[in-house]
């Protein structure tokens, strides 16, 4: 029978001696960087917001889906049915057909066609946070691409 014996350094120890592969490296270096980095978007997030308006005017058609919140007992999609059905009536908008009349036929918010999709004026605290950067980073007439929120998939139209 034969025993080897290993010292226990000549195994892999000795090299937490020197400190593992993060120690000195890794995330030594990518932590900063990922910190600047983000402290460079939130300034630009800032800058962004000072130069934006306080109010704007919008409309939207909102695609609802059977969890959406607030759902309206008669909408019963899947997720994936609500999506595509988004993504037909946003190709229709963009196609040049009138936003008011998408809404119509589109639409799953209680009162949008009365309203032809109108929110009227809103400031950006008093939307979900995802729907107002979309809605505020629009020019006066643009069309957002689908934004989901936990209402549903909406298509924005910023009017003022």
């Amino acid at each position: 029978m034969r025993f080897w014996f290993v010292p226990l350094v000549a195994v892999g120890c000795g090299s937490l001696a020197t400190g593992p592969s993060w120690v000195g490296g890794g995330m030594a270096v990518t932590g900063p960087l990922r910190v600047a980095a983000e402290e460079r978007a939130e300034a630009q997030h800032k800058r962004q917001r000072q130069v934006e308006p306080k109010e704007i005017t919008a409309r939207h058609i909102l695609v609802m889906h059977d969890e959406s919140a607030q759902k309206p007992p008669q909408v019963h999609r899947t997720k994936d049915e609500a999506r595509e059905r988004a993504q037909k009536c946003l190709e229709r908008v963009r196609a040049g057909e009138d936003f008011v009349k998408v809404v119509a036929e589109c639409s799953d918010e209680p009162g949008a066609v009365e309203r032809g999709g109108s929110l009227g004026s809103f400031k950006r605290d008093v939307m979900v946070e995802s729907f107002a950067d979309a809605a505020f980073s629009l020019k006066v007439g643009e069309v957002s691409e689908i934004v989901e929120t936990q209402f549903g998939f909406h298509i924005i139209q910023r009017t003022k």
